[in-house]
């Protein structure tokens, strides 16, 4: 009988799999462009995207007013925290638990454009609540995180294909649920070639040990995952691509416990891919936030891998 380990890309198949009933990867995806807007420093375009063909996503696009080219680009990926107004406008916004300037300004600074989407059920997607959407769902054959997963994926083929961007170089970053969102989009897709999570690299067993699952809403949970995966398997996925994870000692979403047992089980990963120097989890004295040494590990980390 084999022991040979399934490759990464059947590892793929199964954990797309467990995200439910999904529209077509393939479908094609249209755009239209709301409105433009000179921010100063950056050009701020308001998109209506068609990725799922059951409700538009509204989104901002911002790039550098001085790009020239083909130039990198990040999926930006916004939080929860119960805001289900904010939404993509977190990513030129900014909010509470995130250092300033907002992403748009300091991502556009450093020479990269940037994406970010309302995902189901916040911004101008919330039109119902979370667990109604979730239950219709559940009815339906459908997960709304894998929904949620499927959009964001779809992000990812949208700006591939713009003109201006260099496919070659597209990262993910989020805190919190888009954390979260971050790892399994750069587990699930190799087109990323960076992955950027604040404060949400949860180990699943650690946070059933300290008997917080109330600290994620609904939408995190996905049936039968944990007969398949743990937390450092699907980010063994992002191996052996670069992967930054920020997060807080004293933030109970990411028992300590649980960050040992990841870091321990990537170093190895990453080691035997011939590239330890692509994993790097730093923790730091504080909660659910990000910290000023954070913000520029991520963009000292950008300017190294992307």
């Amino acid at each position: 009988m084999s022991t040979t380990a399934p490759a990464p890309a059947e590892r793929r198949r199964l954990l797309y799999k467990l995200l439910g009933d999904l529209p077509p990867r393939n479908r094609k995806i249209s755009a239209r462009t709301v409105s433009r807007e000179d921010r100063g420093s950056y050009v701020l375009e308001r998109l209506e995207l068609d990725l799922n063909g059951l409700e538009p996503a509204p989104a901002w696009f911002a790039r550098p007013k001085q790009a020239a080219g083909r130039i990198p680009a990040i999926l930006y990926n916004h939080a929860h925290g119960g805001d289900y107004k904010l939404g993509k406008d977190e990513l030129i916004r900014g909010r509470i638990q995130l250092q300033k300037p907002p992403f748009a300004e300091a991502l556009t600074s450093q020479g990269y454009c940037a994406l970010c989407m309302d995902t189901w059920v916040f911004g101008e997607r919330a039109r119902r609540t979370e667990l109604d959407v979730f239950k219709e769902m559940l009815w339906k054959g459908q997960v709304l995180w894998g929904m949620m997963v499927y959009d964001s994926l779809r992000g990812l083929d949208y700006l591939a294909s713009r003109p201006g961007v260099d496919a070659s170089r597209i990262g993910t970053l989020g805190l919190s649920m888009g954390s979260t969102m971050s790892w399994w989009v750069a587990a699930l897709d190799p087109l990323v070639k960076a992955c950027f999570d604040i404060c949400c690299l949860t180990d699943f067993q650690a946070l059933l040990d300290t008997d917080n699952l109330k600290g994620h809403g609904v939408y995190y949970y996905v049936p039968a995952l944990l007969k398949h995966f743990t937390t450092a398997q699907i980010n063994a996925l992002i191996a052996p691509r670069a992967h930054l994870s920020l997060a807080g000692d004293r933030d109970a979403l990411t028992p300590p416990a649980g960050l040992e047992r990841i870091d321990r089980e990537l170093k190895e990963v990453y080691a035997a891919a011939g590239h330890p120097e692509r994993w790097k989890l730093l923790r730091y004295d504080a909660g659910h936030q990000e910290t000023p040494e954070g913000r520029r590990e991520i963009l000292n980390f950008l300017r190294e891998h992307l």
